[in-house]
């Protein structure tokens, strides 16, 4: 086994971060909305490692590992268009800690879904991941630009953490079931308000 898609999935991470060059005024407003909206995903380490935990459990424990992390893009979308509208929903906050602890969960007990349940599961705690997203990026213009680029910046997280979950799968499953529960504990933190 080689370490290409583990430096696959560096690459990706490396790249969204660089991309914040580009997020200084002189770029037209076209690329701000956009670029606004690409970086949105990584400025928040409980949205990170939520992404990042889906793409890495679907890898380690699906057939088909792209249903989970598209499902979560399709929700995380319908809940931006969501907050973006003004709908509110209760516990955004909660709910958003609540899918650290059971994705970390099932990261960590590399638990098997049948595959309408993993992308019902996700999907649900996708909805208010966008809505917060949505509210926070309300302002950004033009605001179709910015959502493409949370939809993109999302599925490149997700991306490589389908990549780190091969390369965990294949050789550090123990580090795998590390991070699950790092990933629980950092959601009970955020539940509880230690974090």
């Amino acid at each position: 086994m080689t370490m290409k898609p583990f430096k696959s999935a560096l690459f990706i991470l490396l790249a969204l971060a660089s991309a914040t060059a580009f997020a200084h005024a002189g770029h037209g407003e076209e690329t701000m909305g956009f670029m606004a909206g690409l970086l949105h995903p990584l400025t928040g380490a409980d949205h990170l490692a939520a992404m990042l935990a889906v793409g890495v459990w679907s890898a380690m424990t699906t057939r088909r590992i792209w249903v989970a992390p598209v499902s979560f893009a399709a929700l995380l979308l319908v809940g931006a268009l969501m907050g973006i509208a003004g709908v509110s929903l209760p516990a955004v906050e909660p709910m958003i800690a609540a899918s650290l602890l059971v994705i970390g969960l099932l990261l960590a007990t590399q638990a098997k879904l049948p595959l309408a349940a993993c992308a019902a599961l996700v999907g649900a705690f996708a909805i208010f991941h966008g809505a917060a997203h949505g509210t926070e990026l309300a302002s950004a213009e033009p605001i179709a630009a910015a959502l493409a680029g949370m939809v993109l910046g999302t599925a490149l997280i997700h991306i490589a953490g389908l990549l780190l979950g091969r390369v965990l799968m294949q050789r550090h499953i123990v580090l795998a079931r590390l991070a699950g529960g790092a990933i629980s504990i950092f959601g009970v933190g955020l539940l509880t308000g230690v974090v």
